[in-house]
């Protein structure tokens, strides 16, 4: 499963590695980060909640707008 998180406060590229390492610290997490759109992208290989996700991305120093499952072609 693959979720967007739509991201408030980057402004470098420091603070595209903290989020993206806060993210990959999280076990069935993988990470990326896109500094230009605030978002990041996050492959889940287990289950984890949103508000994981989201209180990872807040102790690294950063705002959550909003968290969404990123669905394929024709919304499956």
């Amino acid at each position: 499963m693959k979720k967007i998180i739509n991201l408030q406060g980057l402004s470098c590229a420091h603070c595209q590695k903290r989020v993206e390492q806060a993210l990959n610290s999280i076990p069935g997490v993988t990470a990326q980060v896109n500094l230009g759109k605030q978002q990041a992208t996050v492959t889940l290989s287990e289950t984890v909640d949103d508000q994981t996700l989201r209180s990872a991305v807040e102790e690294a120093g950063y705002g959550v707008l909003s968290i969404h499952e990123k669905k394929g072609l024709f919304g499956r």
